[in-house]
């Protein structure tokens, strides 16, 4: 089990933050976007998701392995808003594999994880080739005293094309995401909204101790099929208006879901 959680099968509602300061598709300042991301922040720890992760998912088109200043100082003030207002375990991903810059934020803003894409071995995604970043992440890790910060770290992640580690089965890879440091392995589907094979659960959980999160595609509708093999979720678009990531949160789903995982949580047990 997770140290963060005392419950099992934790849910970690995602905030997609708006388009940040100069990206191609921002229109609001970093206080606006903040006020944003604290109201759903609000709304996940009111409808009882376990905890909350921060994504700048709306900068599209992403930059490959890093991001400029302005992205990691308005992602430090949004998740300070977030952390305070929810005082859930929460966690921060920049997009893309920019991993280094999220441990920052995280660190500054007093966060609990980061999700990391990239970690161990490489892929190709649409911003190009992202290479593993395990090594500099934790001596960068280390360096700023950030240890305390948890590494969950993608498998064969979405959006991305696995040719080159074709030889290398996404069970290996859980396995070496653990020999490299990290704490939590997150296997998806393909992309946004769609949900992991069971095979590819079962087989990540076959290859390492580590907990085991599912980071795509889970619903109400079937959360059953998964439940048994995974140590938690993490919820985007099931919780968002039409089931559309873009879109704000909808209480109502985000509770009919939290309310399925509760009457299963309370049969396991």
């Amino acid at each position: 089990m997770n140290p963060f959680f005392p419950k099992p099968k934790p849910v970690i509602g995602v905030i997609h933050v708006g388009a940040l300061p100069g990206t191609p598709r921002a229109s609001q300042s970093v206080v606006q976007l903040a006020n944003v991301a604290r109201q759903e922040a609000k709304l996940y720890r009111e409808c009882g998701v376990d905890g909350v992760i921060i994504e700048n998912m709306h900068d599209v088109p992403y930059l490959r392995g890093e991001v400029g200043p302005e992205i990691i100082a308005a992602m430090t003030a949004i998740s300070v808003e977030v952390k305070s207002e929810c005082g859930l375990p929460v966690g921060v991903q920049i997009l893309a594999g920019a991993n280094i810059e999220a441990m920052a934020v995280a660190h500054a803003a007093g966060l609990d994880f980061i999700r990391a894409e990239g970690y161990a071995y490489a892929h190709v995604a649409d911003e190009g080739l992202i290479q593993a970043s395990a090594a500099k992440l934790l001596r960068y890790r280390r360096m700023i005293g950030a240890t305390q910060v948890q590494v969950w770290a993608d498998v064969k992640k979405k959006h991305a094309a696995h040719a080159i580690t074709a030889d290398v089965s996404l069970g290996e890879t859980a396995e070496t995401v653990e020999f490299m440091g990290a704490d939590c392995v997150i296997v998806t589907g393909s992309a946004t909204g769609r949900p992991p094979t069971i095979a590819d659960v079962q087989e990540a959980k076959s290859h390492c101790g580590l907990p085991v999160f599912l980071g795509s595609g889970i619903t109400g509708n079937n959360i059953a099929e998964f439940y048994d093999d995974a140590d938690g979720f993490i919820i985007g678009s099931a919780f968002k208006v039409d089931g559309l990531w873009s879109n704000t949160i909808d209480p109502a789903r985000v509770t009919g879901f939290m309310n399925v995982i509760q009457k299963r949580n309370s049969t396991r047990s």
